[in-house]
């Protein structure tokens, strides 16, 4: 099983055992019926906004999704332990579900976190136009290798190594490669429960 399949699989499986409707998700979540059946299936690969849409309307931390085991403790993560398996991929929202990151998790295992830390791999992009998301809590973005841009509002801040940028993601953001030159990030999204 993918862990996009995981993750539509645990969304599901929570719905579920709440007795909430995809109907009633779709209408509290402010997504469509459509959106949360494709995510469930794994056909649609949602930005981080919707999920954390889809959480909060099932009363859990978008790391719930997200979770591999239950570890209390503090979690190591080793340089090697890298892989494919571990591998997450959102969207922009586009419906053809196109893979601009992908997100290496850092943190699976520690349960009761309201940080997310990611090791991200950013694709070159040579689009002009993105759409803007927004949500709930903080970002913190540390450019490890390349160059990414970030649309933050109306401003763009282009980063490059050694660079970082910490912002309110309440704010309609995207982050993208520069055109391209691909980019290896370290994010800590921070999201308040």
């Amino acid at each position: 099983m993918s862990n996009n399949t995981a993750v539509g699989f645990k969304i599901k499986g929570i719905r579920e055992s709440k007795n909430i409707s995809v109907e009633e998700l779709a209408e509290r979540s402010g997504l469509s019926v459509d959106q949360i059946n494709s995510i469930e299936n794994d056909q649609y690969q949602p930005s981080l906004g919707p999920l954390i849409k889809v959480a909060r309307t099932l009363g859990v931390r978008l790391g719930t999704f997200l979770d591999d085991n239950d570890s209390l403790g503090p979690v190591v993560h080793r340089g090697q332990e890298h892989n494919q398996d571990s591998t997450i991929s959102f969207s922009n929202d586009a419906l053809d579900s196109r893979k601009y990151m992908e997100y290496h998790p850092l943190a699976k295992q520690k349960t009761g976190r309201h940080m997310e830390p990611f090791i991200i791999d950013v694709q070159p992009s040579e689009e002009k136009e993105f759409k803007l998301s927004a949500h709930e809590g903080e970002e913190f973005i540390y450019v490890l290798e390349g160059e990414i841009n970030i649309a933050y509002g109306k401003e763009t801040y282009e980063l490059k190594a050694g660079d970082s940028i910490f912002y309110d993601s309440i704010v309609k953001h995207h982050v993208h490669g520069t055109p391209g030159k691909a980019a290896k990030v370290l994010a800590v999204i921070y999201i308040p429960f």
